[in-house]
């Protein structure tokens, strides 16, 4: 062998052994870094160019191929969407977690759960062992709202990076880290918003929003479903990933306006609702506060913690009450997919800072400039990789923090200590409606603990998630806050999650232990969707879409007949329900068509105009107008029943002048301010509209009208219709405060007002609720009220 051949023998043998070395110790990375694809390879883009979206098939295509082409990603999928798309998640870890996925499941479990690990010196014991085992559990949310583009193709390029990469730190966070990675949590969105851009691209049209909710029937109110949990979607992410992973922490990915911030992370701004676990506080607050810091560091501007966003309802914060962090993060928006240009000067604040002034919680400047898809990406991805370098840095940490939340949660209740919630049989506001199963299964799905007696459920709070029932069956007064100049400093959403009101359920605390036998739960029946009616509904559909249309078109629909107990009430007429846009109003003739009609919660300036001229297409601007008014109004004389609900009852008011006034109307807020409350009312039970019910209910107040009758008779002549063709059917009380959860001020000024209202006109009749009675799908207390208002009376 002469020297040459040795010497490339010699080389040939460093290779192997090399290469071997390399298998052993770390992932096949050059393998893999030629055989994964990028998302380019498959959407045909960048996810970040102008103007480029991908389709939903085209995010599943490009994660099936992410699948078969890596060992660190398992893609699949939990279930299907509200139109039947595919609901996924990809679990992205290093080869060897994956290949123990379940063991890592039963160590959260256990560390979820304490009590599975016996007590005292022995628990915490077993805890240490599991602690320096497991993995820092991630789930990373995208695409709930689905006009923020940015978040579900930033999943792609996160998923992208963690199969691919070999660099150091990404072999770190896949050591250390479960990363469950939700593409999005909206799937119909994704092709919804799709479709529109691109029918818009190249037109004066071009970024604005569908004229469509982008859910089917939530739109933006997707993300306040979780612990009402009536949609699908929020039922598989809470019973396929919360309720088996329990992750340590949760990276909820959204896109905020643009004139702000460029990027909001945590600590949230006070208040921070009572029932959040005090490690729960200290861990988002260390964590956006790293975050923001390592990101100033890198050169990006713009950055705000500690404005804008509060931590007080459970109808955003799942995580919050089940053992995780939630890292809420806002990226400023572009138009959807187009770029804009924005001046310094153009910039406006929020509250907590003005993003023209540097500011403990704010800063560096952004000086304004173009904003483009691509700066939205890099940001999101940026924080992505921060928020998972921590969790893999800090991992006993986390896991640490995670086991205390549990241990703290099931430790016996000292003496004098709230023990729990009894819940009787029957609450004052049910007669009738089955909302006490309906509430114990809500419960139940999030995980808590009911103990079925013979007579009354029991909800200890010596369990892992007692705190979380106790935060939806216990009033909360929200804290009052004001500004400088004594103006209130607004919620970032409602003041009120009471789920036992909501659903007229009573509750009891407890503050002894209760010695008790648990018998076997019995089906009372769930949540009554279809109510009998005396014909056809049609339910009005603005061009500029609501929410509370979307809402009450599910309650209404065909789908929510599932929860019918047994299949009891299946055989009853509930006639044809149809949804009812502009042009079909102004054509007249609807008496022959229907025989109710409701308008959904929606301010009457919107309802009357629609989307201002040049704002939209040509076919989908100006509102019902007053052909639209002038067909309702013949509907009614005719016979018809005309539905108003909250805001919309402002509508009916001023264009069929009623001889009534919004109490309300103009005040200031330092006069009179609701921002989303549970109040009191009184009803008359001897109203068809109020059979059944008790004397005591309650209302959903939100942006909505107060209304007095006007019984002057001096101004009579300037109405349609006299004072006395108008019934009160529901008043606030007039002797006590109407505040039963969240935030009145100015109570004083609606005491004895009327908050629900009948006028008859023509042959027909017109009802007006000053509240929102089918609230979200939320309020069941008074689903009875909306219900017969769709009855009779035509």
């Amino acid at each position: 062998m002469n020297k040459r051949t040795l010497v490339l023998l010699l080389l040939l043998v460093s290779i192997a052994v090399a290469y071997v070395y390399q298998r052993v110790d770390s992932p096949p990375v050059l393998s893999a870094r030629q055989s994964i694809p990028a998302p380019e390879d498959v959407l045909g883009f960048k996810p970040g160019d102008d103007r480029k979206l991908a389709s939903w098939n085209q995010v599943i295509e490009y994660f099936e191929r992410l699948d078969r082409a890596s060992d660190r990603v398992v893609f699949q999928t939990l279930g299907r969407s509200t139109m039947d798309k595919p609901f996924v998640m990809a679990t992205i870890s290093a080869p060897e977690n994956v290949a123990r996925l379940e063991e890592y499941k039963t160590i959260q479990e256990q560390l979820a759960d304490p009590r599975k690990l016996g007590s005292g010196a022995v628990r915490d014991r077993k805890a240490a062992e599991l602690i320096r085992k497991g993995k820092t559990i991630v789930l990373i949310t995208c695409g709930i709202h689905s006009t923020e583009v940015g978040s579900y193709l930033s999943s792609m390029l996160i998923a992208h990076r963690l199969a691919s990469s070999d660099e150091p730190e990404i072999q770190s966070i896949l050591r250390n880290t479960i990363i469950l990675l939700v593409p999005s949590l909206n799937p119909d969105g994704v092709d919804i918003v799709k479709n529109w851009y691109d029918k818009t691209l190249g037109t004066p049209y071009e970024g604005t929003d569908p004229p469509e909710l982008y859910h089917k029937y939530t739109g933006h109110d997707n993300n306040r479903d979780w612990y009402a949990f009536t949609q699908v979607e929020t039922q598989i992410t809470v019973d396929k990933i919360h309720n088996v992973w329990h992750p340590q922490i949760v990276h909820d990915i959204h896109q905020q306006g643009a004139m702000g911030s460029r990027l909001f992370l945590p600590p949230y701004m006070q208040p921070v609702e009572p029932n959040v676990p005090k490690q729960i506080v200290e861990g988002y607050t260390e964590l956006g506060n790293w975050m923001a810091r390592e990101m100033r560091a890198k050169g990006f501007q713009g950055i705000t913690t500690d404005s804008t966003y509060d931590a007080w309802s459970p109808s955003r914060a799942y995580s919050h009450y089940h053992g995780g962090v939630r890292i809420l993060s806002e990226t400023a928006s572009a138009k959807i997919a187009t770029p804009i240009t924005l001046k310094f000067e153009q910039l406006t604040s929020r509250e907590g800072y003005d993003p023209k002034k540097e500011s403990p919680n704010f800063g560096p400047l952004w000086r304004g400039g173009e904003w483009k898809l691509r700066d939205i990406t890099n940001y999101m991805t940026t924080a992505a990789f921060l928020l998972l370098k921590h969790a893999s840095e800090n991992r006993e940490q986390w896991l640490s923090r995670f086991y205390e939340i549990g241990r703290e949660a099931v430790r016996p209740r000292r003496q004098g200590e709230l023990w729990g919630f009894v819940i009787p049989g029957a609450g004052p506001f049910t007669r009738g409606f089955p909302t006490f199963t309906d509430l114990r299964l809500k419960l139940q799905r999030a995980e808590v603990e009911v103990i079925q007696t013979k007579k009354e459920l029991l909800i200890p709070m010596s369990q892992p998630y007692g705190a979380y029932a106790k935060a939806l069956l216990e009033p909360r007064m929200y804290p009052e806050q004001r500004d400088a100049a004594g103006h209130p400093i607004a919620p970032y959403d409602v003041t009120a999650h009471n789920l036992a009101l909501l659903y007229g359920v009573n509750v009891e605390p407890v503050y002894k232990r209760i010695k008790y036998e648990s018998t076997t739960p019995v089906w009372l029946g769930g949540l009554i969707g279809c109510r009998p009616a005396t014909g056809d509904i049609a339910l009005y559909k603005s061009h500029v879409p609501s929410m509370d249309e979307g809402w009450t078109r599910w309650i209404l629909s065909a789908e929510i007949e599932s929860f019918v107990s047994g299949g009891a009430n299946t055989n009853r007429k509930c006639g044809q329900r149809v949804s009812l846009v502009d042009q079909e109003v102004k054509k007249g003739q609807l008496r022959g068509k229907y025989t109710h009609i409701v308008i959904p919660d929606q301010a009457a300036r919107v309802i009357l105009n629609g989307y201002r001229q040049g704002a939209m297409p040509p076919e989908l601007t100006g509102g019902l107008g007053a052909e639209g008014v002038k067909a309702l109004r013949e509907f009614v004389e005719d016979g018809g029943t005309l539905v108003f609900l909250n805001r919309a009852s402002e509508f009916a008011i001023e264009q069929f002048k009623l001889p009534i006034k919004n109490v309300v109307a103009g005040l200031p807020r330092t006069d009179f301010y609701v921002p989303g409350s549970i109040l009191r009312i009184e009803l008359d039970t001897t109203h068809p509209i109020a059979q059944s019910m008790p004397k005591e209910s309650i209302a959903w107040a939100e942006e909505s009208p107060v209304f007095e009758v006007i019984e002057d008779s001096a101004t009579a002549g300037q109405y349609s219709v006299p004072a006395s063709a108008v019934q009160v059917i529901a008043w606030y009380p007039r002797a006590s405060d109407p505040l039963l959860s969240g935030w009145l001020l100015g109570g004083n000024r609606i005491k004895g007002k009327a908050a629900l209202i009948e006028v008859k006109m023509g042959k027909g009749r017109i009802v007006l609720f000053g509240f929102r009675p089918q609230y979200r799908a939320q309020s069941l207390a008074t689903y009875p009220l909306f219900f017969n208002a769709l009855n009779g009376g035509s």
